[in-house]
């Protein structure tokens, strides 16, 4: 068999930038433009095998989800373009932080879509790895219920999709965002075909923090003001010889970047040479078991700056330039 051409996916679409939640919320369409503007200014866009995203089917999404509650989002999506064009208002409120409006169900489907898109051309050789600059994110999205900005777990669905549609018995699940993956712990936990790998701050959003004792997850939970050298002396403790005995067939990042000693979304204190080294373990790791198979997610990161940087470093070593 051919070795796998070393080529890095950037899977986006302009359907991402509708999505917004309202005036100056952090999770804003602003955040690809920093990407993006970071991409360009490097040249590393340049070396990125652009694609854009298809809308994930529906029969995907539920490989995650429970198809009472995909039905009741669109249906939320529905009255409230009917509420719109009676002159009422412009966005329907989940929670607190959490709102849609008339474009989020498109913004979703696209960025489940992306994850599913790069599995397909990671898993067919088209691709060594992939990154998709998505939103809304995904990762507190559970079974059956949006909260944290989150509506679809797109790395969930595309780990699902990647056991069931394309046959594989072992996937990884890696999340370095500041907050717990809570949507992807309620959905994987308990699956035996998944490892799923966390550090987060602990305690903080969303409040338990990890809430299973599964025996498919390893989430670590670090204090307030941890920097970039505790993380990875944890990481080499906890994560990698947990990942190595699962030899995982490929490994989803849910790539948050708020974890940063910039973002004041959390207060931890990581920075893009941290963010480099724990890409380069994780592709070390998966270019020992699986072909280099990985498929990264964007999830959080709220500082423009940092976000762009740190986005910067990870795809350098996904890329390897």
């Amino acid at each position: 068999m051919s070795a796998v051409p070393h080529k890095t996916g950037y899977f986006t679409h302009s359907d991402c930038r509708k999505h917004e939640m309202g005036g100056g919320h952090p999770e804003c369409p602003e955040r690809l433009d920093a990407i993006e503007d970071r991409l360009l200014i490097s040249g590393v866009g340049d070396a990125l095998e652009r694609r854009d995203a298809s809308s994930a089917p529906l029969a995907d999404i539920e490989l995650a989800h429970g198809r009472m509650y995909v039905a009741s989002l669109r249906g939320l999506t529905d009255g409230l373009r009917e509420e719109i064009d009676a002159g009422g208002p412009t966005h329907a409120q989940i929670d607190p932080d959490t709102s849609i409006n008339v474009h989020t169900w498109d913004a979703a489907l696209r960025s489940a879509g992306a994850a599913i898109d790069a599995t397909d051309a990671v898993l067919a050789g088209e691709l060594e790895n992939a990154f998709c600059s998505v939103r809304p994110p995904g990762h507190h999205a559970c079974r059956d219920k949006a909260m944290g900005f989150c509506f679809f777990n797109n790395v969930a669905i595309a780990a699902r999709y990647a056991l069931e549609r394309h046959g594989l018995s072992r996937v990884a699940i890696v999340d370095f965002d500041v907050h717990h993956g809570n949507g992807t712990e309620d959905i994987v936990a308990g699956d035996q075909r998944i490892l799923m790998v966390s550090f987060f701050q602990h305690p903080f959003y969303p409040e338990g923090g990890s809430l299973s004792n599964a025996s498919n997850l390893v989430n670590v939970p670090v204090p307030a003001y941890t920097k970039g050298m505790e993380v990875r002396d944890l990481i080499e403790t906890y994560w990698m010889p947990r990942l190595d005995a699962f030899e995982p067939q490929m490994i989803f990042i849910s790539a948050g970047f708020d974890a940063h000693r910039e973002d004041d979304m959390g207060q931890m204190g990581l920075v893009e040479q941290d963010y480099a080294w724990i890409t380069d373990r994780v592709r070390a790791m998966a270019r020992k078991h699986c072909q280099g198979r990985i498929v990264s997610v964007l999830e959080g990161g709220y500082d423009l700056g940092a976000l762009g940087r740190s986005v910067e470093a990870h795809i350098r070593v996904l890329a390897d330039i």
